[in-house]
């Protein structure tokens, strides 16, 4: 089953610090859940899949992220999560766990950074959405770097701008060969 990936990277492909975000922008948030929760397939609703330490930085109030199957990746059999979230060992586990189902509309992975380093190099990963923050944060974490070769820019949007911080959202495609 194909999947997309969505994040947000400032110029040098930052993601976050210390298990959160640097950033706060509004309509980078209406952006992701626009993007990640408006399904194709009537009846189906779209799974997001995240590593255990990008389920960790949502805000409680927002774990699970509503209207989305979310799947949380984590080594750990034991690993507590809300009833109707589903826990995944690993990348693969969870793409099986999410074909077995016929409810299931589009896929994303949302992070965290190793998440996205596997998931891209994935040939299921068709589509990156990908909003490019037009400044430098203090980050510990990054996103690969998008490969040309094999992903090609589709979409760019008009710049966007809040407060000080500029911003475009961007789409690529797998090149189908």
């Amino acid at each position: 089953m194909e999947f997309s990936i969505i994040a947000a990277v400032d110029k040098n492909n930052g993601l976050g610090k210390a298990g959160t975000l640097v950033w706060r922008l509004k309509g980078d948030l209406e952006h992701f859940k626009a993007i990640t929760t408006r399904s194709v397939a009537l009846g189906k609703q779209n799974a997001v899949i995240m590593g255990s330490v990008t389920w960790l930085s949502l805000p409680e109030q927002f774990r699970p992220l509503p209207d989305r199957l979310n799947v949380v990746l984590n080594h750990h059999q034991d690993f507590i999560l809300p009833a109707g979230v589903i826990l995944a060992t690993s990348f693969d586990e969870a793409l099986e766990q999410l074909v077995a189902r016929d409810d299931i509309g589009e896929i994303f992975v949302i992070g965290g950074a190793s998440v996205y380093a596997m998931a891209i190099k994935q040939p299921a990963c068709t589509r990156i959405y990908l909003t490019r923050i037009d400044k430098e944060f203090d980050c510990d974490v990054f996103f690969p770097s998008v490969d040309e070769s094999v992903f090609v820019e589709a979409v760019v949007s008009p710049e966007q701008k809040e407060k000080d911080i500029s911003y475009r959202f961007f789409e690529y495609v797998k090149i189908v060969e």
